[in-house]
This record gives structure tokens, sequence and C-alpha cells, in this order.
């Protein structure tokens, strides 16, 4: 969206093109890094009579009027439409986060950046270990949000070629759960474990936890084994009916007949067909 000019607009003359629902925790992380390090986005606005409705920055307006700001600057936008920035941008990912924080503690200290996100501390996002560690493609799972941190950390337990074949299993099962790492983890051999250093390691935990994590596993195995053998035997069955369905259309007077009694009849066969080819 085009913008033009920078004006500083009383925020009494602001009011919201449309209300956005936030969590609190959210409102909680934009009041707290606004009260730490100030207003860093300007409002996006457009003239309304004698006031502004704003286009984007809703939210920032409101914690500005919490905390008692009288005048806040914006951009005045060329159209008077909901401004799709925030929509158009990925969320930050653990590695672009952790960049970030490294880039803001060159001016700020640890306790401004961790007020301004609305966190306890970052010394834990700071842990450059926990990528060093990971084999690439796990790393850009983790990077991707499809694996926790917690599940980035329990991998780190076995060497790198076991990650990448533990991640595969994730991907087959469909299942990216910390439980699931586990079992695999427990299920790793010797030679492909991680050194033990001064982590709590998973080869200590007790028989009966390394029982439960098993049994869990060898659940999963058994409904992936069910789940497969049904969607060929769905497969097997679909290729037969389409053949049949094929069979009767290509039968002009079988054709004709449902053509002219059985219209709908006709149009799921197609349906069939269509879906056995695709």
């Amino acid at each position: 969206m085009e913008t033009s000019q920078a004006i500083d607009v009383p925020i009494t003359k602001l009011k919201p093109l449309r209300e956005r629902k936030v969590t609190a925790r959210e409102y909680g992380r934009i009041l707290a890094s606004i009260k730490a390090i100030g207003l860093i986005e300007p409002l996006v606005v457009y003239p309304d009579n004698d006031a502004y409705v704003i286009l984007d920055g809703v939210q920032r307006c409101r914690a500005l009027l919490e905390i008692g700001v009288e005048v806040v600057p914006c951009i005045v936008g060329k159209q008077r439409e909901a401004f799709t920035g925030n929509r158009m941008v990925n969320r930050v990912s653990p590695v672009q986060e952790q960049r970030m924080i490294e880039k803001s503690l060159e001016e700020l200290d640890e306790q401004t950046i961790a007020s301004a996100l609305g966190i306890q501390g970052i010394a834990y996002r700071l842990k450059k270990t926990l990528l060093k560690n990971l084999h690439p493609d796990v790393a850009a799972a983790f990077d991707h949000g499809r694996l926790t941190r917690a599940c980035a950390r329990e991998l780190t337990h076995v060497k790198p070629p076991r990650q990448k074949e533990i991640l595969s299993a994730m991907e087959g099962y469909k299942d990216y759960g910390l439980a699931f790492a586990r079992t695999q983890i427990l299920k790793t051999p010797p030679p492909m474990r991680a050194g033990r250093g001064r982590r709590r390691n998973p080869w200590d935990k007790s028989t009966q936890h390394k029982g439960e994590l098993l049994k869990k596993l060898a659940d999963a195995e058994q409904k992936h084994e069910f789940y497969s053998r049904l969607y060929k035997q769905y497969t097997i069955d679909l290729l037969r009916l389409a053949i049949y369905a094929r069979s009767l259309l290509e039968n002009n007077r079988v054709r004709v007949y449902l053509d002219r009694h059985y219209p709908q009849i006709v149009q799921q066969f197609g349906s069939i067909i269509a879906d056995a080819r695709g």
C-alpha cells in the first residue's frame, strides 16, 4: 500500500477501522515493548473528517493510551483500507529471533530486551550450541516451527545422522511430539548416541520409564501399519470400482438408460473415475 507524509496525531482523534482480537499475552508483549524501548513502528492511519481511522496499529494505540501518551506518530495511508502488512509477514523463526536478540544486545541490556518481549529472561534463547548440534534438516524443521525447542533439544542426545533418521520417522508417522522423539532416541544404537556431557541423558531413565516410552512407540507403529493397510485396500477398491463404472458408461445402451433415469449416478460414476485417475 502506498503511503504519504508522516504526522503526529493527538491520540484522542484516533479510532480503529475495525477491532482485531488478540490474546492477553500478545497484548502484554506489545505493552511491555513500548514501555521498554518506545514505539518503533508508527501507526498507519487515514483521515476521516476531524479524526483518523487506524489502518494498522490498533493494539499499539491501545497500549499508548494505557501508558498516557497524548500524541502518536503516524503515517497517512493513500487508501482507506485495512493495512495487510502484518498478515504478509511470517512469524519470526527461532534463528531470526536469536539474531535479532544478539543485535539488540549491542545497544540494550538483557533485562530490557526480556521486558520488551514480555518474558522472564533471554539467556536460554541465546544458546547457540542447540543449532550447532542439530543436523541441517532438523535445524530447518525447528526453524520452520515443525519441531518444538524441547523436541529439538532432545534430539541432540543422538548424532546428526540419527537425528535425520528420527526426523524422517516423524514425517512418516506425522508425529512431531516429544514422546515420539524420545521413544526413537531410546531405540538408538550406542554408536549413534551423542556424548553425555553435563546434560541429563535419556539413557539414565529408569527401566520403567523406558518401557513406557517404548510401549508408546509400539502403539504408534501399530496404528501406522493399520492405516497403511487400510489406505492400500481403499486404493484397490477404488480402482476396481472405477473400472466397473467406466465399463457401464462406455456401454451405449446402459449410458442412455442411466442418463435418462439416473443422471445423478452418472455424475457419481464420473467422480469415481476422476478420483481414481487423480
